[in-house]
């Protein structure tokens, strides 16, 4: 199983050099991929519930500081040459599709082939309000969203028209590197989410609980496969990895159930510095990541 840190647009990762050097690091160790998490702004006061914490709230303060995920990789990119560029997510339905579908394009043919591009349909409606869009059908505008921009990527004249995307009359160039897209993972657990996954997605970035409740959203996929038709193999998953948590026992579960990737955060590894957390990190864990 491959290795990924996340999220490198927030905290210590603000500072251009540190996240140049960070990132260098990671490649040199042989860690696979670097991932970000995307919010426009986090209002200071919200309602809205985040599904993948207890509280419902964000485990980051509303005045903390993040970069915009496709600018942080396209700079990680430029100081790297094997590091996989993943998203996870960034919040399609708060985008213009066609600027979304150009840029992700654009950072896909500059790294040449690198980006692992992770959408999802938001959850926090304060931020859509301050976006000025509609937070109501956004799960209809994501299935939408992403037809419209997958014809897009194909380079050829386009011609969609849909609910939420009218276009015809241009091509879009250059095409992503990775043809005839960007791996696409699906960000999301409810129902609606698996079964975007599997009509549409190439992978699914999977946050969950615990083992058990990783175990529960595996029989949901697979069972989603079998309504639709579509053989589970074909999903790439990549999942989050409470290493202090779960420990190297938990690989076989993983494994079992097909994971491809896993994500790490630097700050639940518990082992001081980034830099030092994923040295040490290297040496504990991924050669027992990495046996077959």
């Amino acid at each position: 199983m491959h290795v990924g840190i996340t999220p490198i647009n927030s905290a210590a990762y603000l500072d251009p050099g540190f996240l140049r050097s960070f990132a260098q690091q990671l490649e040199e160790l042989g860690y696979e991929s670097v991932w970000t998490f995307e919010h426009v702004i986090v209002p200071h006061d919200y309602e809205s519930r985040y599904p993948y914490h207890p509280s419902g709230k964000l485990g980051l303060p509303t005045n903390a500081g993040f970069t915009d995920p496709f600018i942080a990789l396209t700079y990680v990119a430029g100081a790297t040459q094997r590091l996989r560029l993943g998203t996870g997510v960034n919040i399609v339905t708060q985008a213009n599709a066609l600027y979304f579908a150009k840029q992700a394009s654009s950072l896909d043919h500059l790294s040449g082939g690198r980006l692992e591009l992770g959408i999802g349909v938001g959850w926090l409606e304060e931020e859509f309000d301050a976006i000025g869009v509609p937070f109501g059908r956004r799960g209809a505008r994501a299935d939408e969203y992403i037809d419209a921009m997958t014809a897009a990527w194909s380079g050829e004249d386009v011609n969609y028209h849909g609910e939420f995307v009218d276009w015809s009359g241009f091509s879009m160039l250059p095409t992503p590197a990775q043809r005839p897209r960007m791996p696409l993972l699906i960000g999301g657990t409810t129902p609606p989410a698996i079964r975007r996954l599997v009509a549409r997605g190439d992978g699914w970035y999977v946050i969950h609980k615990d083992l058990d409740d990783f175990k529960r959203l595996m029989d949901a996929m697979r069972a989603e496969c079998d309504r639709q038709g579509r053989d589970p193999a074909e999903l790439a998953l990549t999942a989050y990895w409470n290493y202090h948590r779960e420990g190297l026992d938990s690989l076989e579960v993983y494994r079992y159930h097909g994971v491809q990737r896993l994500l790490v955060n630097t700050a639940a590894l518990r082992m001081g510095r980034p830099e030092d957390a994923i040295a040490q990190f290297a040496i504990e864990a991924l050669p027992a990541c990495n046996e077959s």
